[in-house]
Protein backbone atom coordinates (compact mmCIF):
# COMPACT_ATOMS: atom_id res chain seq x y z
CA UNK A 1 0.00 0.00 0.00
CA UNK A 2 1.58 3.25 -0.96
CA UNK A 3 2.68 5.16 2.36
CA UNK A 4 3.65 8.96 0.60
CA UNK A 5 0.76 10.06 -0.80
CA UNK A 6 0.08 13.36 -3.03
CA UNK A 7 -2.11 16.18 -1.70
CA UNK A 8 -5.43 14.36 -2.37
CA UNK A 9 -4.26 11.48 -1.05
CA UNK A 10 -3.52 9.42 -4.46
CA UNK A 11 -0.35 8.55 -5.52
CA UNK A 12 2.22 11.13 -6.53
CA UNK A 13 2.38 11.28 -10.10
CA UNK A 14 5.31 12.42 -12.19
CA UNK A 15 5.79 14.25 -15.28
CA UNK A 16 8.80 15.13 -17.34
CA UNK A 17 9.96 17.60 -20.13
CA UNK A 18 10.89 16.14 -23.50
CA UNK A 19 13.10 17.96 -25.51
CA UNK A 20 12.91 18.08 -29.20
CA UNK A 21 15.29 15.35 -31.15
CA UNK A 22 15.41 12.78 -33.31
CA UNK A 23 12.40 10.12 -32.94
CA UNK A 24 14.95 7.21 -32.26
CA UNK A 25 15.83 9.69 -29.62
CA UNK A 26 13.22 10.75 -27.94
CA UNK A 27 11.75 7.05 -28.04
CA UNK A 28 14.64 6.11 -26.07
CA UNK A 29 13.76 8.81 -23.55
CA UNK A 30 10.11 8.04 -23.62
CA UNK A 31 10.70 4.39 -23.11
CA UNK A 32 12.82 4.80 -20.40
CA UNK A 33 10.43 7.28 -18.39
CA UNK A 34 8.00 4.29 -18.82
CA UNK A 35 10.42 2.09 -17.11
CA UNK A 36 10.97 4.37 -14.25
CA UNK A 37 7.54 4.94 -13.49
CA UNK A 38 6.56 8.74 -15.30
CA UNK A 39 3.02 9.37 -15.45
CA UNK A 40 3.63 11.66 -18.67
CA UNK A 41 5.76 14.02 -20.63
CA UNK A 42 5.52 17.63 -21.53
CA UNK A 43 6.52 19.51 -24.84
CA UNK A 44 7.49 22.77 -24.46
CA UNK A 45 6.40 25.68 -27.03
CA UNK A 46 9.85 27.57 -26.93
CA UNK A 47 9.12 28.57 -30.77
CA UNK A 48 6.77 26.09 -32.96
CA UNK A 49 3.88 24.13 -32.07
CA UNK A 50 4.24 21.39 -29.21
CA UNK A 51 1.87 19.11 -30.45
CA UNK A 52 3.77 17.29 -33.20
CA UNK A 53 6.97 16.08 -30.99
CA UNK A 54 3.66 14.99 -28.48
CA UNK A 55 2.49 12.77 -31.48
CA UNK A 56 5.46 11.58 -32.33
CA UNK A 57 6.09 10.34 -28.72
CA UNK A 58 2.56 8.92 -28.42
CA UNK A 59 3.22 7.10 -31.49
CA UNK A 60 6.52 5.00 -29.71
CA UNK A 61 4.91 4.76 -26.29
CA UNK A 62 2.25 2.90 -24.85
CA UNK A 63 1.22 4.26 -20.95
CA UNK A 64 2.50 7.51 -21.26
CA UNK A 65 0.63 10.06 -21.22
CA UNK A 66 1.47 13.37 -23.24
CA UNK A 67 0.77 17.03 -23.13
CA UNK A 68 1.77 20.54 -24.19
CA UNK A 69 3.67 22.50 -21.56
CA UNK A 70 2.43 24.91 -22.55
CA UNK A 71 1.20 25.51 -26.02
CA UNK A 72 0.85 29.41 -26.27
CA UNK A 73 -3.01 30.32 -26.76
CA UNK A 74 -2.64 34.03 -28.86
CA UNK A 75 -0.13 32.17 -31.37
CA UNK A 76 -2.96 29.98 -33.46
CA UNK A 77 -6.48 29.96 -33.78
CA UNK A 78 -8.29 28.05 -31.32
CA UNK A 79 -10.33 26.05 -33.99
CA UNK A 80 -6.58 24.78 -34.70
CA UNK A 81 -5.81 24.32 -31.18
CA UNK A 82 -8.55 22.07 -30.99
CA UNK A 83 -8.27 19.99 -34.14
CA UNK A 84 -4.10 19.46 -33.17
CA UNK A 85 -5.40 18.79 -30.04
CA UNK A 86 -8.29 15.94 -31.31
CA UNK A 87 -5.55 14.43 -33.60
CA UNK A 88 -2.86 14.48 -31.03
CA UNK A 89 -5.25 12.78 -28.48
CA UNK A 90 -6.15 9.98 -31.49
CA UNK A 91 -2.60 9.40 -32.13
CA UNK A 92 -2.33 8.62 -28.79
CA UNK A 93 -5.48 6.85 -28.11
CA UNK A 94 -6.58 9.22 -25.24
CA UNK A 95 -3.37 9.90 -23.25
CA UNK A 96 -3.21 13.61 -24.75
CA UNK A 97 -3.70 16.80 -22.11
CA UNK A 98 -3.96 19.75 -23.88
CA UNK A 99 -1.45 22.41 -21.59
CA UNK A 100 -2.38 26.02 -22.69
CA UNK A 101 -0.84 29.42 -21.18
CA UNK A 102 -1.03 32.93 -22.11
CA UNK A 103 2.89 33.86 -22.37
CA UNK A 104 4.01 37.94 -21.78
CA UNK A 105 2.48 40.52 -24.67
CA UNK A 106 6.98 40.57 -25.38
CA UNK A 107 6.74 36.86 -26.66
CA UNK A 108 3.53 36.72 -28.08
CA UNK A 109 3.68 40.66 -30.00
CA UNK A 110 7.25 40.78 -30.08
CA UNK A 111 7.86 37.64 -31.45
CA UNK A 112 5.35 35.73 -33.54
CA UNK A 113 3.74 39.27 -34.55
CA UNK A 114 0.34 38.94 -33.04
CA UNK A 115 -1.86 41.78 -32.05
CA UNK A 116 -2.03 42.42 -28.18
CA UNK A 117 -4.69 41.30 -26.84
CA UNK A 118 -5.91 41.09 -22.92
CA UNK A 119 -4.19 38.34 -22.44
CA UNK A 120 -6.64 36.42 -19.61
CA UNK A 121 -9.78 37.36 -21.59
CA UNK A 122 -8.19 35.95 -24.81
CA UNK A 123 -7.47 32.77 -23.13
CA UNK A 124 -11.08 31.98 -21.55
CA UNK A 125 -12.07 32.32 -25.16
CA UNK A 126 -9.58 29.92 -26.40
CA UNK A 127 -10.87 27.56 -23.74
CA UNK A 128 -14.58 27.94 -24.47
CA UNK A 129 -13.71 27.64 -28.41
CA UNK A 130 -11.59 24.90 -27.99
CA UNK A 131 -13.76 22.77 -25.79
CA UNK A 132 -17.50 23.56 -28.12
CA UNK A 133 -14.98 21.94 -31.37
CA UNK A 134 -13.79 18.82 -29.67
CA UNK A 135 -17.73 18.15 -28.40
CA UNK A 136 -19.39 19.25 -31.57
CA UNK A 137 -17.41 19.10 -34.75
CA UNK A 138 -18.79 15.60 -35.61
CA UNK A 139 -22.32 17.03 -34.93
CA UNK A 140 -22.45 20.06 -36.64
CA UNK A 141 -22.06 23.50 -34.93
CA UNK A 142 -23.57 27.06 -34.55
CA UNK A 143 -22.04 30.17 -34.97
CA UNK A 144 -19.52 32.12 -32.19
CA UNK A 145 -18.97 35.34 -31.37
CA UNK A 146 -16.79 36.51 -29.02
CA UNK A 147 -14.57 39.17 -28.14
CA UNK A 148 -11.50 38.05 -29.97
CA UNK A 149 -13.01 35.03 -32.16
CA UNK A 150 -16.02 34.56 -34.80
CA UNK A 151 -16.71 32.06 -37.02
CA UNK A 152 -19.95 30.41 -39.03
CA UNK A 153 -17.98 27.52 -39.60
CA UNK A 154 -18.57 28.38 -43.49
CA UNK A 155 -18.21 25.22 -45.85
CA UNK A 156 -17.09 23.22 -43.01
CA UNK A 157 -17.49 19.98 -43.03
CA UNK A 158 -18.21 17.42 -39.82
CA UNK A 159 -15.66 15.46 -38.88
CA UNK A 160 -15.07 12.16 -37.52
CA UNK A 161 -15.74 11.47 -33.49
CA UNK A 162 -13.22 12.61 -31.51
CA UNK A 163 -11.45 9.71 -29.37
CA UNK A 164 -12.59 11.79 -26.46
CA UNK A 165 -15.60 14.53 -26.42
CA UNK A 166 -13.60 16.75 -23.35
CA UNK A 167 -9.78 16.39 -23.28
CA UNK A 168 -8.48 17.73 -20.43
CA UNK A 169 -7.25 21.23 -20.34
CA UNK A 170 -4.41 22.39 -17.52
CA UNK A 171 -4.27 25.74 -17.38
CA UNK A 172 0.15 27.20 -16.71
CA UNK A 173 -0.27 29.54 -13.99
CA UNK A 174 2.44 32.13 -12.50
CA UNK A 175 0.46 35.42 -10.66
CA UNK A 176 -3.05 34.99 -9.05
CA UNK A 177 -5.45 36.34 -11.72
CA UNK A 178 -4.29 33.28 -14.31
CA UNK A 179 -3.99 30.85 -10.87
CA UNK A 180 -7.89 31.85 -10.05
CA UNK A 181 -8.80 31.20 -13.59
CA UNK A 182 -7.58 28.24 -13.89
CA UNK A 183 -8.92 26.83 -10.89
CA UNK A 184 -12.21 28.08 -12.25
CA UNK A 185 -12.42 26.53 -16.10
CA UNK A 186 -10.10 24.02 -16.10
CA UNK A 187 -8.89 20.71 -15.82
CA UNK A 188 -5.28 21.28 -14.34
CA UNK A 189 -3.00 23.98 -12.37
CA UNK A 190 0.01 23.87 -14.05
CA UNK A 191 1.87 26.56 -11.54
CA UNK A 192 5.26 28.12 -12.80
CA UNK A 193 8.69 27.26 -11.99
CA UNK A 194 9.18 30.22 -10.23
CA UNK A 195 6.73 29.02 -7.27
CA UNK A 196 9.24 27.80 -4.70
CA UNK A 197 8.22 25.46 -2.52
CA UNK A 198 8.04 27.72 0.69
CA UNK A 199 5.56 29.85 -1.74
CA UNK A 200 3.23 27.12 -2.78
CA UNK A 201 3.00 25.98 0.34
CA UNK A 202 1.58 29.39 0.86
CA UNK A 203 -1.02 29.28 -1.56
CA UNK A 204 -2.55 26.34 -0.54
CA UNK A 205 -5.35 27.96 0.97
CA UNK A 206 -6.07 30.18 -2.10
CA UNK A 207 -6.38 27.46 -4.21
CA UNK A 208 -8.86 26.18 -1.77
CA UNK A 209 -10.66 28.98 -1.21
CA UNK A 210 -11.14 30.00 -5.11
CA UNK A 211 -12.45 26.39 -5.41
CA UNK A 212 -14.61 26.55 -3.20
CA UNK A 213 -15.66 30.16 -4.78
CA UNK A 214 -16.60 28.77 -7.78
CA UNK A 215 -18.37 25.25 -6.64
CA UNK A 216 -15.51 22.94 -7.15
CA UNK A 217 -13.96 20.22 -5.45
CA UNK A 218 -10.20 19.83 -4.61
CA UNK A 219 -10.26 16.55 -6.81
CA UNK A 220 -11.76 18.57 -9.99
CA UNK A 221 -8.41 20.07 -10.46
CA UNK A 222 -4.82 18.61 -10.98
CA UNK A 223 -2.39 20.47 -9.67
CA UNK A 224 0.93 20.39 -11.19
CA UNK A 225 4.32 21.79 -10.25
CA UNK A 226 7.62 22.60 -12.41
CA UNK A 227 10.21 22.68 -9.49
CA UNK A 228 14.00 23.51 -11.00
CA UNK A 229 16.27 20.65 -9.43
CA UNK A 230 19.92 20.29 -10.21
CA UNK A 231 21.09 16.63 -8.95
CA UNK A 232 24.53 16.81 -8.33
CA UNK A 233 26.05 15.41 -4.84
CA UNK A 234 28.69 18.46 -5.29
CA UNK A 235 26.56 20.91 -4.11
CA UNK A 236 28.09 24.22 -4.91
CA UNK A 237 28.85 23.07 -8.45
CA UNK A 238 24.92 22.52 -8.74
CA UNK A 239 24.04 26.24 -7.68
CA UNK A 240 26.68 27.44 -9.68
CA UNK A 241 25.02 25.64 -12.61
CA UNK A 242 21.82 27.13 -11.96
CA UNK A 243 22.80 30.49 -11.19
CA UNK A 244 21.99 32.08 -14.91
CA UNK A 245 18.95 30.28 -15.31
CA UNK A 246 17.62 32.21 -12.21
CA UNK A 247 19.10 35.63 -13.35
CA UNK A 248 17.07 34.71 -16.65
CA UNK A 249 13.75 34.42 -15.16
CA UNK A 250 13.85 36.94 -12.42
CA UNK A 251 15.03 39.42 -14.96
CA UNK A 252 11.77 39.55 -16.88
CA UNK A 253 10.19 43.33 -16.69
CA UNK A 254 6.91 41.51 -16.91
CA UNK A 255 7.57 39.54 -13.84
CA UNK A 256 8.73 42.14 -11.38
CA UNK A 257 5.19 42.57 -9.52
CA UNK A 258 6.10 39.11 -8.82
CA UNK A 259 8.94 39.72 -7.19
CA UNK A 260 8.22 42.23 -5.59
CA UNK A 261 5.22 40.12 -3.63
CA UNK A 262 7.37 37.45 -2.62
CA UNK A 263 10.71 39.74 -1.29
CA UNK A 264 12.77 40.03 -4.20
CA UNK A 265 11.76 42.74 -6.32
CA UNK A 266 15.08 44.67 -5.90
CA UNK A 267 17.30 41.72 -7.17
CA UNK A 268 14.74 41.04 -10.13
CA UNK A 269 15.30 45.23 -11.10
CA UNK A 270 18.66 44.48 -10.97
CA UNK A 271 19.14 41.69 -13.20
CA UNK A 272 16.74 43.07 -15.61
CA UNK A 273 18.47 43.85 -19.24
CA UNK A 274 17.45 46.13 -22.06
CA UNK A 275 14.68 44.55 -24.94
CA UNK A 276 16.35 41.99 -26.86
CA UNK A 277 19.38 41.10 -24.33
CA UNK A 278 17.37 38.42 -22.64
CA UNK A 279 19.50 35.61 -24.39
CA UNK A 280 23.00 36.71 -22.55
CA UNK A 281 22.79 37.27 -18.71
CA UNK A 282 26.37 37.13 -18.17
CA UNK A 283 25.93 41.03 -16.94
CA UNK A 284 23.42 40.27 -14.27
CA UNK A 285 24.31 36.48 -12.99
CA UNK A 286 26.64 38.02 -10.16
CA UNK A 287 23.60 39.84 -8.36
CA UNK A 288 21.94 36.35 -7.94
CA UNK A 289 23.52 35.18 -4.42
CA UNK A 290 23.79 31.37 -3.26
CA UNK A 291 20.98 31.86 -1.28
CA UNK A 292 18.56 32.99 -3.70
CA UNK A 293 19.76 30.76 -6.21
CA UNK A 294 18.64 27.94 -3.63
CA UNK A 295 15.07 29.14 -3.20
CA UNK A 296 14.34 28.73 -6.79
CA UNK A 297 16.27 25.42 -7.45
CA UNK A 298 16.78 22.66 -5.53
CA UNK A 299 20.80 21.49 -5.16
CA UNK A 300 22.21 18.21 -4.08
CA UNK A 301 21.93 14.56 -3.91
CA UNK A 302 19.01 12.64 -4.75
CA UNK A 303 18.55 12.49 -0.72
CA UNK A 304 18.70 16.70 -0.13
CA UNK A 305 16.66 17.25 -2.78
CA UNK A 306 14.11 14.66 -2.13
CA UNK A 307 13.60 16.32 1.05
CA UNK A 308 13.76 19.79 0.38
CA UNK A 309 10.46 19.32 -1.76
CA UNK A 310 8.35 17.08 0.05
CA UNK A 311 6.74 19.66 1.21
CA UNK A 312 5.29 20.67 -2.22
CA UNK A 313 3.55 17.23 -1.80
CA UNK A 314 0.64 19.08 0.92
CA UNK A 315 -0.52 20.86 -2.44
CA UNK A 316 0.09 18.80 -5.51
CA UNK A 317 -0.66 16.26 -6.80
CA UNK A 318 1.90 16.18 -9.69
CA UNK A 319 5.51 17.35 -9.89
CA UNK A 320 7.49 17.92 -13.24
CA UNK A 321 11.20 18.49 -12.04
CA UNK A 322 13.17 20.44 -14.92
CA UNK A 323 16.46 20.68 -14.79
CA UNK A 324 18.47 24.79 -14.96
CA UNK A 325 19.60 25.10 -18.55
CA UNK A 326 20.90 28.57 -19.67
CA UNK A 327 24.72 28.13 -20.29
CA UNK A 328 25.11 24.75 -19.53
CA UNK A 329 26.69 21.97 -21.98
CA UNK A 330 24.53 19.62 -23.56
CA UNK A 331 26.69 16.97 -21.82
CA UNK A 332 25.90 19.12 -18.38
CA UNK A 333 22.18 19.17 -19.51
CA UNK A 334 21.88 15.21 -20.26
CA UNK A 335 24.01 14.35 -16.85
CA UNK A 336 21.11 16.58 -14.92
CA UNK A 337 18.40 15.39 -16.85
CA UNK A 338 19.76 11.49 -15.82
CA UNK A 339 20.03 13.03 -11.91
CA UNK A 340 16.33 13.58 -12.77
CA UNK A 341 15.29 10.07 -13.65
CA UNK A 342 17.54 8.70 -10.51
CA UNK A 343 15.51 10.59 -8.17
CA UNK A 344 12.28 9.94 -9.93
CA UNK A 345 13.63 6.21 -9.63
CA UNK A 346 14.08 6.75 -5.91
CA UNK A 347 10.97 8.33 -5.13
CA UNK A 348 8.96 5.90 -6.63
CA UNK A 349 11.41 3.35 -4.59
CA UNK A 350 9.82 4.96 -1.47
CA UNK A 351 6.58 5.39 -1.84
CA UNK A 352 6.02 1.45 -2.83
Amino acid sequence: MTSLLNATGGERRWWGVMPVLPAPVMGGIAKQMEAVGFEGCFSLQIYGPPFVPMAAVGAMTDKLKVSTGIAVAGTRSPVETAFAAMETDTITQGRFILGLGTSLHSAVCGIYGEPKRKLLTHLREVVKVVRYVNANAHKGMEPIHGEYFNAEWTEMMMTAPPVRERIPIWIAALKDKLTSLALEISDGLMVHALWTVDYTVQKKAFIEAELARFGRQRSDVEVNAWPWIAINDDKQQAIDDSRATVAGYIGYKEYEPFFDAIGFGDLARSCQLAAGEHGDVSSVIKNVSDEVVQAFVKCGSVDEVLEQIEPFWTVVDSLCPMTPYRNLSQEKLMTYNEGLYRMVAEAKRRAA
